[in-house]
């Protein structure tokens, strides 16, 4: 079958475009304002930072590992200790087996993780289990917990310390979100970390 191009009117991706724009105008940046601050010190400490996801979600949390791992410095030798649960398949895959999906994170957790450590989960509806289960677990661990929802937050919202919630009903649009809003901070990470250089070498020249 061979459409019309007229099937696909231009008109479709603007409206697309419009209300994500609208979504993204409308947020509160405080709680990204947060995380921000939070993986800043993670940078600084050395504390590690766990991402969590199914599906598209899955995705945006290994993309984001990357970017905190590797493409915050240039270098590729300073970043951010950050693992997406998501990694091993191995253990992914035995876990499900052995334990169930429900437990793929939060089992992953409790055997890497230590308190002051992180978890940002992200979940389109924030209701999926094995989402919640690993909230459960980072707060039971004394873990700081992020999460990044869309509809209506689900569950997760009142189970994350901070919960950064885009009120959209459209499962495309919440997660495109989750990685417009890491790279968001992936940007104000670096030019913070390009200020507190800028005044430590002033601050030894003088």
């Amino acid at each position: 079958m061979n459409p019309d191009p007229s099937a696909f009117p231009g008109s479709d991706f603007a409206g697309y475009a419009g209300r994500l724009a609208r979504m993204l105008q409308g947020l509160d940046w405080t709680p990204l304002s947060r995380l921000a601050y939070e993986l800043f010190d993670c940078w600084q400490t050395g504390r590690r930072v766990f991402l969590a996801g199914n599906g598209g979600s899955a995705a945006n949390a290994l993309h984001l590992a990357n970017d905190f791992l590797c493409a915050l410095d240039k270098t590729g030798r300073s970043g951010i200790r950050a693992l997406a649960l998501v990694t091993n398949q191995a253990v992914m895959t035995c876990l499900a087996n052995d334990s169930g999906y429900e437990d793929v994170f939060a089992a992953q957790l409790a055997v890497l993780a230590s308190p002051g450590d992180v978890l940002i989960a992200f979940s389109g509806s924030g209701n999926s289990v094995n989402v919640l289960r690993a909230l459960e677990e980072a707060r039971r661990l004394e873990m700081r917990s992020y999460a990044f929802l869309g509809f209506g937050g689900g569950k997760a919202k009142a189970l994350a310390d901070v919960p950064i919630h885009f009120p959209v009903d459209d499962m495309q649009i919440a997660e495109d979100a989750q990685l417009i809003a890491g790279h968001m901070i992936l940007q104000a990470l670096r030019r913070q970390r390009a200020c507190a250089e800028v005044g430590a070498a002033r601050s030894h020249d003088g």
